[in-house]
């Protein structure tokens, strides 16, 4: 059998392609200028080499800030105009504003606009070339899913959300079935003794296996997949792609062999890792807590007006090995919120007060935790910390709860940048399937992701 693969760009790929002709685009655009204006700001040349790399790391830094690298909203030319817009306005500010570096202010200001028109118009051209032949489907990697019925469903709605150039084509079952068994019609279902023949026909690139048990699949499905593999086809466990492209931890999905999904960075122990993120977190809490004192006397006014009572609290909270630690807080909900008992914050918690809010969505209510991270209770990125009421309910309830607490919980983190704000158990699943990976794959390079994230979501207005 012969395979004609279609052409895909995997995740990794399409973010770097995105990434490497933005900036050509960028250096394209400005070259334009000098041929056809009298443009003399920022020339191509080897001799302003410096002023043009210093516009090639602010394109990349404001483009990731802005989102101009998240592919969900690469893919929709809304998102894109007006992030390329945002990132290109914040590029040029900033380009002014770097002395030395950058090249001095032109005699005619005009140049600025052409610049920033440049940026806009050179990114944009190629952003509708990407939307409509990159994100088209021919470019569609096209997938065979493998496995028993009852995994299926759940498998499928959360790749299909993930990625959009993901296209999971439809599924052979594993498992012998009979006139009893359980349909599923989400997607079609193909025989399992035209294993190979499906896999030339739909022009399938890459078979996806989701069994729980390996010992279930059929002797026919299982000399198929040996077939395939023999003849270099591509096979992957559906936990790898599971993490791969939702950047969490299937947990819902392991069973008693749980050890082989949980292999966690070496961060964890590395020695050097510890010590640069212990001295990142004392710098940068030490710079917040003195933004925070010039902010206290505008916070004060805010609290006077629309707070009503006292302007800090303090919560015990679960920390690094299960060890409890009170945390320092802005108030943002009304006095005595938990009168009634303790309570899950729901999305419009009618206890947020309006400067409440105004605190959680700019995370300035976050301000004295810095004082937390000094003390070492806490870092700059990790986990959040759980109150010891809910740690004790959801242990109970979803499996590998306590596994968060190995490390120390953080001011941000991978779960509160990927997901909305957890309000029942279902959100404390999905937030610890975030945190599992972070511990699982912390690097600094993760760190500065969400350091990153963090910031599109403080500008962005979206804290909860």
């Amino acid at each position: 059998m012969t395979n004609k693969k279609g052409i895909h760009f995997e995740i990794s790929e399409r973010k770097i392609l995105l990434r490497i002709i933005d900036l050509l685009m960028v250096f394209i655009g400005v070259y334009v200028l000098s041929l056809f204006f009298d443009f003399e700001y920022v020339e191509v040349n080897t001799e302003n080499s410096v002023a043009i790399i210093l516009l090639g790391v602010y394109v990349t830094l404001f483009g990731t800030i802005f989102e101009l690298y998240d592919l969900q909203k690469a893919s929709r030319f809304d998102s894109t105009f007006k992030n390329i817009v945002i990132t290109a306005s914040t590029v040029v500010l900033f380009y002014l504003l770097t002395p030395i570096l950058s090249p001095l202010l032109p005699n005619e200001r005009l140049q600025i606009v052409y610049l920033y028109l440049a940026i806009i118009f050179s990114i944009l051209l190629w952003r509708i070339f990407y939307i409509n032949l990159i994100e088209s489907p021919r470019f569609y990697k096209r997938v065979l899913l493998v496995g028993e019925i009852s995994n299926i469903d759940g498998l499928v709605k959360a790749l299909n959300t993930s990625d959009p150039n993901y296209k999971i084509v439809g599924f052979i079952n594993s498992e012998a079935s009979s006139l009893e068994s359980v349909k599923y019609n989400g997607i079609p279902e193909f025989e399992a003794k035209d294993f190979l023949e499906i896999i030339k026909k739909e022009n399938i690139s890459e078979v996806l296996v989701a069994s729980f048990n390996s010992e279930a699949i059929m002797a026919e499905v299982y000399h198929d997949l040996i077939s395939l593999l023999e003849r270099g086809f591509k096979i992957r466990d559906y936990t790898q792609v599971y993490e791969e492209l939702l950047h969490k931890v299937p947990i819902q999905l392991v069973g008693k062999d749980f050890y082989k999904y949980f292999p966690f960075s070496r961060s964890n122990e590395n020695q050097l890792y510890i010590f640069v993120q212990r001295a990142f977190d004392i710098v940068f809490a030490t710079i917040g807590l003195v933004l925070g004192v010039f902010l206290v006397p505008f916070i004060l006014l805010g609290n006077f007006i629309g707070n009503k009572g006292p302007l800090f609290y303090t919560q015990e909270r679960v920390g690094k090995n299960s060890k409890l630690f009170n945390i320092l807080k802005l108030r943002t909900m009304v006095v005595n919120a938990e009168a009634d008992g303790v309570k899950w914050a729901q999305k419009n918690d009618t206890r947020i007060t309006a400067f409440g809010m105004f605190l959680r969505r700019s995370r300035m209510d976050e301000i004295p935790q810095f004082y937390n991270v000094l003390k070492g209770d806490m870092s700059i990125i990790g986990p959040r910390p759980e109150r010891p009421f809910f740690v004790s309910e959801l242990s109970r309830i979803i499996p590998f709860y306590e596994t968060r607490h190995i490390i120390n919980p953080g001011l941000t983190g991978w779960a509160q940048v990927k997901t909305r704000y957890g309000s029942s158990v279902d959100d404390s699943l999905t937030k610890l399937q975030y945190d599992l990976f972070y511990i699982k794959h912390r690097s600094i390079f993760l760190d500065f992701n969400i350091f990153i994230k963090t910031l599109s979501t403080i500008l962005y207005y979206r804290g909860q």
